[in-house]
Order: structure tokens, then sequence, then C-alpha cells
């Protein structure tokens, strides 16, 4: 019975596999694409979590704020404080991370 097929079985699985191939072909750009938009989003986030925390430990103790950086999971967060029209302003910034080829800063303002 399985002598009569002559050469289908090879057909349909090579049939399947390239539909495979190009179905892979489609999705693989896609899943790295969401990849990148995800790492910026966790880098995004950071940022946000990090000015948050600042504002907030400088409302319950009120030292002097420091400019440092942080290093986390393998993104240096560059934190500073400046003057902006009289209130105290905290930045963080990440600088030339692959997602981010140019800088990435987000501020918030201490009132």
């Amino acid at each position: 019975m399985l002598q009569s097929n002559k050469g289908f079985f090879l057909l349909e699985l090579l049939l399947s596999l390239s539909i495979i191939f190009m179905i892979s072909l489609y999705f693989i750009p896609l899943w790295i694409n969401l990849k990148e938009q995800s790492k910026k989003l966790e880098i995004e986030n950071k940022l946000r979590q990090i000015v948050y925390e600042q504002l907030q430990a400088k409302i319950m103790d009120d030292q002097l704020p420091q400019n440092y950086r942080i290093n986390e999971n393998g993104v240096e967060f560059y934190v500073y404080w400046r003057e902006a029209s009289g209130l105290m302003e905290v930045c963080v910034r990440v600088e030339n991370h692959p997602p981010y080829p140019v800088t990435k800063e987000i501020c918030g303002l201490l009132e």
C-alpha cells in the first residue's frame, strides 16, 4: 500500500516545510521589533520610577540633592538636579543605549 504513493509523501513534506519557512519569514521581524519596543518601554518605565523615587526621597528628607549614576541591568542612568524657574527639578537620562541611539531624558519638578 505504501509503495503506490510514488513520492507523494516527499512532495507533501517539502510543501509543508516551505509554508512554515514563509510564515517564519513574516513573523521573525515582527518578533524582533516587538522585543526592541519592549526594551524601550522597560527603560522608559525605569526612568519614570527613578524620577518619582528621587522626588519622594527629597520630600521626605530635605537634604541637598546629589548627582549620581545608577547601573541597572547593563543600562546606566544618570540622575541630576537642576533649578528650573525657581523650582528644583530632577532629571534622569540614559545615553547611547542600543534601543536609544540618542539621549532619552525624563524630568520631574519638586513642588
